[in-house]
């Protein structure tokens, strides 16, 4: 990592930040991998927005992970009744 790089990242991550598209980043305590928590409607978007990062761009991570999470919450019952949550029920 050089600081240019760096600071190209950041600038990056305020863009995100400023465009409602970032919820939370940061890397992981073991300082091996980082995670964005990215705000958007399709999985398509969200690739397309960690491609953009130029930590991404110029190699420094050599891989990344994009997965769609499924809020939970007060107001749809913290999923209790989504067909995710009941086909992983036991009774």
């Amino acid at each position: 990592m050089t600081e240019d790089l760096l600071y190209r990242h950041i600038e990056h991550l305020r863009r995100l930040n400023q465009k409602g598209k970032l919820f939370l980043c940061g890397p992981f305590q073991d300082n091996d991998k980082a995670m964005p928590i990215l705000v958007c409607q399709a999985l398509d978007e969200a690739i397309g927005l960690v491609e953009s990062d130029p930590f991404v761009k110029e190699g420094y991570y050599a891989a990344y992970e994009v997965n769609a999470l499924i809020e939970a919450n007060e107001e749809n019952n913290w999923l209790t009744e989504i067909p995710q949550t009941l086909k992983n029920l036991t009774n």
